[in-house]
């Protein structure tokens, strides 16, 4: 047994400060300060940086669903072409290919008026991003409790 005996108790050595710990009972209040506003900006610059990365990603894959919903929707355009000459040319059969072509010509004015009328009422519904607008107006203050708003 090398070590002296201490009658029985252990005692703890005291734990060693931490290097946050001993820079803040160096440094003063304006120092500290400084570091934190660095920081905060440091933070905010890499939340941009995220922001524009997730963004261009983002971006990227919409065009990419864009262009394919376009290529869908030329193929519709083309299926419903085939498909209105299809029934001109067999209702020609039954008049003359001018009356038939008049009829498929309402129809689907028909169709554009009713799909007209169905888009303008959901616009109506659109409200843009109220909650959004919102939560903005609340960074200020948030960052300036202590200042009076107008």
């Amino acid at each position: 047994m090398s070590e002296a005996y201490t009658g029985g108790a252990h005692q703890a050595a005291a734990p060693l400060p931490t290097e946050a710990e001993q820079r803040s009972a160096n440094a003063s209040v304006g120092e500290l300060l400084g570091e934190v506003t660095k920081d905060l900006s440091k933070l905010m610059r890499q939340e941009v940086a995220l922001a524009k990365a997730e963004a261009t990603e983002s971006a990227k894959n919409a065009g990419k669903g864009a262009g394919m919903f376009a290529g869908a929707a030329l193929g519709g355009h083309f299926v419903l072409l085939f498909l209105s000459i299809a029934l001109m040319w067999g209702l020609g059969a039954l008049m003359p290919l001018g009356w038939a072509a008049v009829i498929v010509a309402v129809l689907w004015g028909i169709i554009a008026a009713v799909l007209a009328v169905m888009g303008k009422k959901e616009m109506k519904k659109v409200k843009g991003l109220p909650q959004t607008a919102e939560t903005v107006k609340e960074i200020p203050p948030t960052l300036k409790p202590g200042e009076q708003t107008r």
